[in-house]
């Protein structure tokens, strides 16, 4: 079905703005994509787009074709995911994308558990803290920390994930302890960039008010391990999750601070499961999801660690 090869290339272009954007994506040639667009301008009679040095524009009739296409490719997609699981015993490829330091930690272990108990079963594990596109990317389930799940997707509440300010002993004895979350502006504080963030810490107190508080990041990382490394080598202050740093609290490397202000950020409370509508009564899907309910029920592993 080469139609399906160019359907998807102008979705692309189309989505990308350029054919090299396009070629990119889908790891061919510029030449390659132009053919196709050629050809399926030349089968409709029509032109899907007005051609210009930087980018390509939809015609009204591109806008029409590609309301159509992305409705047929999705239909193709969900009938080769139902034909490939007829069976009730998982078995195929299951790919899970989970970020990078949830992942490595607590679900690339699971993999050798559930493809032991279904043999039939492989699964590749997808680390990024990028946001995935579960069709395009061709991804099974994705385990995702947000505060909206994504409204084209299924999204199965996991758990709870917990931010807790903390610091070393040893910076707290230099320099003092913060009581309100006003005391943190004069402290040196550890921050990941983010668009919602940008130098201000934001809580919610125990009678729902919300407090925004600007600090300083004097540098900043890209990821949430080297503001954990920078914390233990008490350089300052930071957020961080519970899931990372349940061990460190619990043997006194670091303490939790201002317990009675919970920290907000954009990633928002809950790990969701987040998957499209047509694998939702996947066997592999619906395996893998059981597997991630007993790990983290009736408590998860961080927090059997704080409970002792």
């Amino acid at each position: 079905m080469t139609w399906l090869a160019s359907w998807d290339s102008f979705i692309k272009v189309a989505e990308s703005g350029s054919m090299a954007a396009a070629a990119r994506r889908l790891d061919c040639s510029r030449a390659q994509i132009s053919k196709q667009i050629g050809e399926l301008e030349k089968a409709f009679g029509v032109r899907l787009f007005e051609r210009s040095t930087r980018r390509q524009r939809l015609t009204p009739s591109g806008e029409i074709f590609l309301q159509h296409a992305r409705r047929a490719l999705a239909a193709v997609d969900e009938t080769t995911v139902a034909m490939r699981n007829t069976g009730e015993m998982p078995s195929g490829v299951l790919r899970v994308s989970a970020s990078i330091t949830f992942g490595r930690i607590f679900i690339a272990p699971l993999l050798p558990r559930i493809v032991e108990a279904y043999p039939e079963l492989r699964c590749e594990l997808v680390l990024t803290d990028q946001l995935v596109d579960l069709a395009a990317d061709d991804i099974d389930l994705a385990l995702r920390l947000t505060r909206q799940p994504p409204q084209d997707a299924v999204a199965r509440k996991l758990v709870q994930l917990r931010r807790v300010v903390c610091a070393t002993p040893a910076y707290l004895a230099q320099h003092g302890e913060p009581k309100t979350p006003q005391d943190l502006m004069a402290h040196r504080c550890m921050d990941v960039p983010g668009p919602d963030r940008a130098g201000l810490w934001q809580f919610v107190d125990r009678s729902g008010e919300e407090i925004t508080v600007p600090v300083s990041c004097p540098f900043r990382f890209n990821h949430v391990e080297c503001v954990l490394d920078a914390v233990l080598a008490g350089q300052g202050m930071a957020v961080l999750p519970t899931y990372l740093v349940a061990g460190m609290l619990a043997d006194g490397r670091l303490r939790s601070l201002l317990d009675a202000y919970e920290p907000l950020t954009g990633l928002g409370r809950y790990l969701y499961a987040c998957y499209t509508p047509s694998r939702a009564r996947v066997p592999k899907v619906g395996a893998f999801i059981a597997e991630l309910e007993r790990l983290f029920s009736p408590l998860p592993p961080w927090e059997r660690v704080a409970a002792g």
